[in-house]
């Protein structure tokens, strides 16, 4: 049975929201299991999506993070957000992943990586009509802006925890997402005058 004290559905929750259902999932509360995995699994699978994951596995990887989640939630105490620690879980996830098909490259389809990440793709943001596709302007940026603009602007993650997760100075991710912005905004000029964004080398 689900405790009165916490909240009534998931929705789109707060961090303390968020981190109530993943305490009380803990404590073997079976409902309290799914409000958490509905509430942060959109957060899980953007960002499983723009780390750059084998396309064709971000609903995998997706799934193995919160397994691991699951596995280990007896070990968490709340000390950080339920989503910071969540989205820790799937970066290793990813990482492994990285790792183990390192040797074993796959060609990816592109069609099917597009329909990936456009399921997890934010809509109306401002300053992107329909012919400047947001994945293509977060995908020319460095690995480590791309992230840290992701963390912060997309999926709302304050910095300093952010910066925990990527285990660097805030200082470092503010730098991240303001030069994130920059380009960002110098590409989304240049698409609205020359049409859509064509991938290239992300600029140094």
């Amino acid at each position: 049975m689900i405790t009165s004290g916490l909240p009534a559905s998931p929705g789109r929750p707060t961090d303390d929201a968020a981190t109530a259902w993943a305490l009380a999932a803990r404590g073997g509360d079976a409902d309290a299991v799914d409000h958490f995995v509905r509430a942060l699994h959109r957060d899980v699978i953007r960002y499983v999506a723009h780390l750059g994951a084998d396309p064709q596995a971000v609903d995998d990887l997706t799934q193995d993070t919160f397994l691991r989640a699951l596995g280990s939630l007896h070990r968490f105490e709340g000390r950080s957000s339920a989503r910071t620690w969540l989205l820790a879980i799937a970066r290793r996830a990813v990482a492994d992943s990285h790792r183990h098909t390192a040797a074993r490259p796959r060609t990816a389809d592109v069609s099917d990586w597009q329909l990936s990440v456009e399921r997890a793709q934010p809509r109306g943001l401002p300053g992107f009509d329909d012919g400047i596709a947001l994945l293509d302007l977060l995908d020319l940026l460095p690995d480590e802006r791309r992230e840290a603009f992701v963390l912060t602007q997309l999926l709302g993650l304050p910095y300093a925890e952010a910066a925990a997760l990527g285990d660097c100075p805030v200082g470092t991710v503010r730098s991240r997402v303001a030069r994130a912005r920059t380009t960002l905004v110098a590409l989304v000029t240049e698409a609205e005058r020359t049409g859509p964004v064509v991938r290239r080398r992300r600029p140094d």
